[in-house]
């Protein structure tokens, strides 16, 4: 098997160099057979290719490879699309058309959290709704008629709330049978309105799943009330991108969230950390490497479930079990949870609990 990494900008380099510590001592320890290549993404690529991502990059992890694992972007800190500030995150999804962000939140009793029992999993689609880079078939879903009037467009559609609902459940029946669908319905009248309509369609098909229609600022307030009572969450984009940094945040760290970005008619699936670039500590070593350690845990396992290769299940399991048993040290913590570990040394102790088993 075949994996993309792309090192992007901030941290990203020194968290994907710790990440591929781990990933490489579970390829030896399953006999993965897993190879990685390198591509240049965000500033790299953009001060060698004039632009941060190339579409001959997209076309050869959709032909070429089995899985990606991206590293953190600066976005915002990109010069405009014109001038080659692609979104990294956004092309990956759009064009690989990832549509579900898989982005769990658990609660580890022996870290501080604000959240005691929380394990609930936000299944986010991806690929449309409030972000307007990724709504239009051509030019975005912003625009200013006038100086002083801002726009902005939101695509929801049947397909992409059919099929982000559908894998929500079916990651339900593999939990605990409960699915929450958030939204705003009573003031989005036709966009929420539709998704929810999908939700009961998708229902239908999943009688053994307790449901649950919330909406999205009562239910902000329930996760911080009651974060136990949930499981499976869905949502459109927007409302996922935000919950999912509340939940991550509440359970003990935005830097202990890991998320895929996945499709499950194509098979194909990236690893992605939740959290940002964090420029102002990029190069440092101090960086926690734990949410790119367990996205690209997530992924192999995803891919292990995809193609029913048992090993890849396997070495997933194993990297997220090293990771909870290096995070039990408070002697192996990195500084953001209260430690002095150093990014690299973190992902050393990790690859050894790997290792070791």
């Amino acid at each position: 098997m075949r994996i993309m990494t792309l090192p992007c900008d901030g941290i990203g380099p020194e968290i994907m160099a710790a990440t591929l510590d781990v990933v490489e001592a579970a390829n030896r320890k399953f006999d993965l057979g897993l190879t990685f290549q390198e591509e240049e993404s965000g500033f790299t690529s953009l001060k060698n290719h004039g632009i941060t991502l190339r579409d001959e990059v997209l076309d050869r992890a959709r032909r070429e490879f089995d899985g990606v694992i991206l590293g953190t972007q600066s976005h915002m800190d990109y010069p405009p699309l014109a001038e080659g500030g692609r979104n990294v995150s956004a092309g990956f999804r759009i064009g690989l058309d990832l549509y579900a962000n898989v982005r769990p939140a658990r609660s580890r009793e022996f870290l501080p959290n604000k959240a005691p029992d929380m394990d609930l999993v936000i299944m986010r689609e991806a690929t449309e709704g409030f972000y307007p880079d990724r709504n239009m078939f051509r030019g975005v879903g912003e625009m200013m008629p006038d100086p002083d009037m801002a726009l902005s467009v939101r695509k929801i559609t049947r397909h992409g709330s059919m099929r982000i609902c559908r894998e929500a459940f079916k990651l339900a029946m593999q939990r605990k049978k409960k699915v929450a669908a958030i939204h705003k319905a009573n003031s989005f009248l036709m966009t929420d309105g539709l998704f929810l309509e999908c939700f009961r369609t998708v229902a239908k098909d999943f009688p053994e799943v307790e449901t649950e229609e919330l909406i999205v600022d009562a239910f902000a307030a329930l996760l911080v009330r009651k974060p136990q009572a949930y499981d499976v969450v869905v949502a459109t984009n927007f409302y996922g991108d935000i919950l999912s940094d509340l939940a991550s945040e509440l359970s003990g760290s935005l830097g202990l969230a890991g998320s895929i970005n996945a499709n499950a008619e194509t098979g194909l699936c990236c690893a992605q950390a939740q959290h940002g670039s964090a420029p102002d500590i990029a190069g440092k070593n101090v960086a926690n490497p734990s949410s790119l350690i367990l996205s690209a845990a997530m992924m192999l396992t995803w891919l292990g479930e995809q193609r029913g290769v048992q090993k890849l299940m396997d070495a997933g399991n194993a990297i997220a079990v090293a990771v909870d048993k290096v995070l039990d040290d408070p002697e192996k913590r990195t500084r953001d949870i209260g430690g002095s570990v150093n990014t690299d040394a973190f992902g050393r102790f990790v690859a050894e609990a790997v290792t070791a088993g």
